[in-house]
């Protein structure tokens, strides 16, 4: 066992807890311990490891009755003060002034959990402890304004003005409602398990969301929030015992044991197939045509099953989500959808596995229906493919050992992996982190007919089968609109005067509660760490040039537990402009087309046996030395075991060698997919887009981004399905031009993560790769984008809006500065969060400023507002101006702005921030000098910088998306209004 892994006897005497079983979990090197608090049963399970990045998790099994969204407004809600820390907003506080790498509470269809983590050990107790207090005191009970706030309230401004409900939960909920795809996962799980929790709404159905009462609220948190019912976790190095102790005489001891009524209850399977249509909103110019939704789903055991839920995590990938995959490919082949969605969720109880085509017509569902049954049973008379079973093996096996999560802790993403068994069954805590040994039986069985079998008895003669079709309807939304403005109308006339009165008071004194700030008192009572706790140095970049077999590579020098990570990087700087968005369709096509050797779905197997992935992306890096320069890039990321580096510059040799771009039936394929998922991007990441759209107004970087990424894109990638037919022979011309272009020695600059060990496997390898690059002499672009403000309102058939406001400080004339982080900070989680999301409802508000272009940005995210967010954006300089705080708040600020910058870095994140700065231009002394002035920073520094943000609202980029309604109301704002999708 590894430093600091300590059994349960090491651990020494548990006293007020009772030691069920304790397991070695071998695959991530760590102890398991189940404990049971003797007095109330609350569960508790611990993974004792040396990992630093503690996570810490209190969760109630929360199986809802309704729709009402009550769990999710508990969520909210609990975290709005407490008995011990009763500042209205104590997450925000935490936010502000903790050096978490985690802080967040989630509701699912079957629980709530609440979850953080630290790397410094004062700060995970503080956590702790206002986490244990908001889940089991809240001040939900003395305050109604907390429930009217984060679920739903009337708002009536005055005798003549219009009702409306508002609330966070219920703008939330709007805007994941407005998703077609989010639509149609809720209401599958609905179909399937209509007499469980899993067939009502957890989160919140908008229209039922204010049948809640604030008593039910409260009766729902008296049931499920009680130890009695509580699942807590501890991960990492930490001092186990301690923790136990403090959990008991603090918050445990003081409750009985009440038995709780919470169980996950079973859907009795189907006796024959039901089927459900449903209706969502487009918008009045879209096509009714080519956009039903039609969806098999069926019910896969329990998620207790954990090598059947790994089976069919296989078969998923092998026949639906792998490049040619035969189900995929027949549903495509025969003209029904344009885009095959697919899953398998085995994260709740009763696992789904789902197929999905994406823009077909209503009237193919017999058709769906005959092709899934017709390939299946094809399938398990010719055998399901060998090297394709091998591929998705291994590629889910690559993930597991890797256990990158990005910026997730993966004890976070342990905890959460746990729940999926242990909420059902209380001795099954940790089946899913023990899964190397699923994976060999799994590779043992592909010569077997076990992979057939299940085919045979889950999908093609499992009854317990939902079929539900969404079918588009025009105006829905508007609809949907007129009546609940109607419904409102005829409730505000039926009102006397004295209730009329009452509700303006009510309104009145919801905006005072709101308005009214958290006492000194109050705020001084949440925990804070000084910054003295604060590591003073900023993190190492890890950037060597080095020379091997004669090529210059950036080698990044870290532990990677024998996984070389490698980007090829390709300037861009010199293709001509009008090639632009097709370098966007390039990145989409490689690799997943026929080459010279392979078929796509050879290929897609060979990527996967042999390699964790082979990528292709686009970047655009800015210059600090020249702000108004970048470098845009396309990149080929690899990542591979040392011994399969062979393998690796292979397939990287075959993808940019011999890669065939002259299949048009493949070609229009993937165009219909990109445009289908990217439309599914831009809705459901309004808040990024519009700021990237807005920045493109004024940046040629920015420009670059929106034209390969962006609704630039989007827009050209929909005109090329539309016009595939006539402009298919220039498409293939001009992405055959784009391979010339790009992969030339000349333009490539590789970035290498591993430690010294891995630099060998470069030996004799590289130097065969770079030779093969063509070094063919081609006409190079000096051009430049023709940049020009739009100030654009994009239409969508949603509810709610994203509002973005952006613009450039470095052209004004002013100066970077580590301040205007602490600034970010501040406004996000103060003014703006005030203004936009307390008092507005938006679900979320941010702004951002960057070091190396100067660029700056302001955001709401499912906002039920536009105009009155402009409005507070256009504001925002004279809050700074007069701005004011003590000392311990500027301390605050100081400690929230450090832990968002030293987010723990995986190896990969390490290598790929190091090759980022190299390519910027950025030094350690550059970001050490800023990490100096956010440490240092002051009221006084916080207060000049309100010209930065002055000059970034004198550019006056704006950019909406949102709904019909709300764009065409405030048209006067935009410069041109258009429709996001045509």
């Amino acid at each position: 066992m590894a430093r600091n892994i300590k059994s349960s006897k090491e651990l020494g005497s548990f006293n007020d807890y009772e030691l069920l079983f304790e397991e070695e979990l071998k695959d991530i090197n760590s102890v398991g311990i189940l404990l049971k608090h003797k007095k109330t049963g609350a569960r508790i399970a611990i993974v004792s490891n040396d990992d630093n990045n503690k996570v810490f998790s209190v969760g109630f099994r929360t199986p809802p009755l309704d729709s009402t969204g009550v769990a999710h407004i508990i969520e909210h809600s609990v975290l709005c003060g407490s008995r011990e820390f009763p500042a209205k907003d104590p997450f925000i506080e935490l936010a502000k002034g903790s050096l978490n790498t985690f802080l967040n509470a989630m509701t699912y269809p079957d629980k709530t959990i609440y979850p953080i983590a630290s790397c410094n050990e004062q700060d995970f107790q503080n956590l702790m402890h206002v986490y244990m207090d908001a889940v089991f005191y809240p001040n939900i009970y003395q305050k109604e304004e907390i429930f009217k706030q984060e679920g739903w309230h009337y708002e009536l401004e005055n005798m003549e003005s219009e009702l409306i409900y508002n609330g966070v939960v219920y703008n939330e909920m709007k805007g994941a409602f407005s998703s077609p795809e989010q639509f149609l996962f809720r209401t599958i799980q609905n179909a399937l398990f209509p007499d469980t929790a899993y067939g009502v709404e957890s989160g919140g159905d908008p229209e039922f969301i204010p049948d809640l009462t604030y008593e039910e609220f409260l009766d729902f948190h008296r049931r499920y929030y009680h130890p009695s019912n509580s699942y807590i976790y501890l991960y990492g190095d930490m001092d186990v015992n301690e923790k136990l102790t403090w959990l008991h005489e603090k918050y445990l001891s003081q409750f009985e044991y009440h038995f709780v009524d919470s169980e996950i209850k079973f859907q009795e399977p189907f006796k024959e197939r039901r089927e459900l249509t449903c209706f969502y909103p487009l918008s009045e110019q879209d096509d009714l045509a080519s956009n039903t939704y039609h969806s098999y789903n069926m019910s896969i055991g329990t998620s207790l099953d954990s090598e059947l839920c790994m089976a069919f995590q296989v078969l998923e990938y092998v026949l639906l989500s792998a490049p040619g995959a035969p189900l995929k490919q027949a549903l495509l082949d025969a003209g029904i959808g344009k885009d095959i969605i697919s899953s398998f969720d085995g994260d709740t109880y009763q696992p789904i596995f789902s197929v999905i085509a994406k823009n077909a017509d209503i009237n193919q569902k017999e058709d769906f229906l005959k092709v899934i049954k017709e390939t299946l049973e094809r399938v398990v008379r010719e055998g399901v493919d060998e090297k394709s079973l091998r591929a998705a093996i291994n590629y889910y096996e690559f993930k597991y050992r890797e256990a990158d999560f990005g910026q997730f802790p993966k004890g976070l993403m342990y905890g959460i992996q746990m729940l999926g068994s242990w909420l059902y069954d209380d001795s099954k805590p940790f089946i899913k982190l023990n899964s190397n040994v699923l994976f060999e039986n799994l590779k043992v069985k592909i010569h077997t007919d076990y992979y057939v079998r299940l085919i045979e008895n889950y999908l093609l003669n499992n009854p317990h089968v939902a079929l539900v079709t969404l079918v588009p309807k025009k105006g829905l939304t508007s609809e949907k609109e007129q009546k609940l403005k109607e419904k409102l109308q005829d409730y505000k006339n039926d009102l006397s005067k004295e209730e009329l009165e009452k509700l303006i008071k009510d309104t009145g004194s919801l905006k005072e509660y709101q308005d009214t700030p958290s006492t000194k008192e109050e705020l001084e009572s949440i925990p804070l760490l000084s910054v003295e706790d604060i590591d003073k140095k900023s993190q190492p970049f890890y950037n060597e040039e080095k020379d091997v077999d004669g090529i210059t590579i950036v080698h990044h020098n870290v532990f990677t537990n024998g996984i070389a990570y490698m980007r090829l990087i390709f300037d861009l700087e010199d293709i001509p402009k009008e090639l632009t968005p097709y370098i966007g369709l390039l990145s989409s096509v490689l690799g997943v087309v026929d080459t010279e050797h392979y078929s796509y779905l050879e290929l897609s197997n060979e990527i996967n046996i042999h390699t964790g992935g082979i990528n292709c992306d686009l970047s655009c890096y800015g210059k600090k030395s020249s702000p108004n320069e970048y470098l845009p890039a396309l990149i080929l990321d690899v990542k591979a075991l040392y011994e399969e580096m062979d393998d690796a510059f292979d397939l990287l040799k075959e993808i940019i060698s011999f890669t065939k771009l002259e299949d048009k039936k493949r070609l229009l394929e993937i165009i219909s997919e990109t445009k289908s998922r990217l439309l599914m991007h831009l809705t459901s990441a309004g808040h990024s887009a519009a700021v990237d759209r807005a920045m493109s107004y004024f940046s040629e970087s920015s420009r670059f981004s929106e034209e390969v990424k962006g609704i630039a894109f989007y827009k050209f990638i929909e005109k090329l399905e539309a016009n595939f037919s006539e402009e298919a022979d220039e498409l293939i011309s001009k992405l055959k031009l784009l391979m010339d272009y790009i992969f030339r020695r000349e333009n490539l600059i590789i970035s290498f993560t591993s430690d010294e060990e891995g630099i060998d496997t470069l030996k004799g390898k590289l130097l065969p790769f770079v030779e093969q690059l063509t070094e063919e002499p081609v006409e190079k672009s000096a051009e430049h984008f023709e940049l020009r403000k739009a100030n654009e309102g994009f239409k969508t058939s949603g509810q709610v809006q994203y509002v973005a406001r952006t613009g450039n400080f470095l052209r004004a004339g002013y100066e970077y500065t580590g301040a205007l982080e602490v600034l970010k900070v501040i406004l996000s989680y103060e003014y703006l969060w005030t203004n936009i999301r307390v008092k507005g409802g938006a679900y979320g508000c941010m702004c951002g400023f960057s070091s190396i272009s100067g660029n700056g940005y302001f955001t709401s995210y499912r906002d039920p507002n536009l105009k009155e967010t402009n409005e507070i954006y256009e504001k925002t300089a004279d809050y700074i101006r007069n701005f004011t705080t003590d000392d311990r708040d500027m301390t605050k600020y100081i400690i929230g702005t450090i832990s968002g910058i030293d987010t723990p870095r995986t190896p990969r994140m390490k290598g790929d921030v190091s090759m980022g700065a190299y390519l910027t231009g950025l030094t350690g002394e550059d970001v050490q000098k800023q990490r100096d002035e956010i440490l240092h920073a002051t009221k006084e520094d916080i207060r000049k910088l309100a010209d930065i943000v002055k000059a970034i609202m004198d550019c006056k980029n704006l950019c909406v998306i949102g709904s019909e309604s709300k764009v065409e109301q405030d048209r006067d704002l935009f410069m041109e209004v258009k429709n996001l999708s045509n």
